[in-house]
């Protein structure tokens, strides 16, 4: 049983299970759609739920991470490897490519449906390259929304092949 299996079981409609699937760090709407779609929705459907439970996470990730970073620093150091990790993820070679290209980097970076990009780890690059929310958002918003069609594609072609 997979989680979204899960959290409809626990009572939860298809809709729902998407946009939480979609919140996830990793999966985000890469995942969600195919999984919505999986549930029964249509590709159109889970698309939209997927997008909006993938941007709802990214102004408070923008907002705390580095506060929350800072906390779990504190805390152990399993924590504190952790953050480091993290910073280094979030300031490495493709953050740099974001520094350089500022909205049209970001926009690449969230758009282009690959592990380790989207809007979490967008959202984080942002916020350790100091972007304010009004400069950040657009971009991360916008590349979401492009990820959210190529996977949509993507998902509605291997539907179409294969059922």
């Amino acid at each position: 049983m997979n989680i979204a299996e899960y959290i409809t079981e626990m009572g939860a409609g298809k809709g729902i299970a998407t946009f939480l699937v979609s919140m996830l760090p990793i999966i985000e709407l890469r995942g969600a759609i195919p999984v919505g779609v999986s549930l029964g929705l249509p590709v159109w459907q889970a698309a939209l739920v997927a997008m909006a439970g993938n941007l709802l996470p990214v102004p408070f990730i923008i907002a705390f991470i580095r506060t929350v970073m800072d906390w779990l620093r504190t805390k152990s150091a399993r924590a504190a490897k952790f953050v480091a990790w993290l910073e280094a993820k979030g300031t490495g070679a493709k953050a740099e490519k974001v520094r350089h290209a500022q909205f049209w980097g970001l926009l690449a970076f969230v758009a282009i449906p690959l592990p380790g990009t989207g809007a979490w780890t967008g959202a984080l690059i942002a916020s350790l390259l100091n972007m304010r929310m009004k400069r950040a958002l657009p971009p991360i918003v916008l590349g979401v929304l492009i990820a959210g069609v190529i996977v949509s594609l993507a998902t509605a072609g291997v539907v179409h092949i294969f059922f």
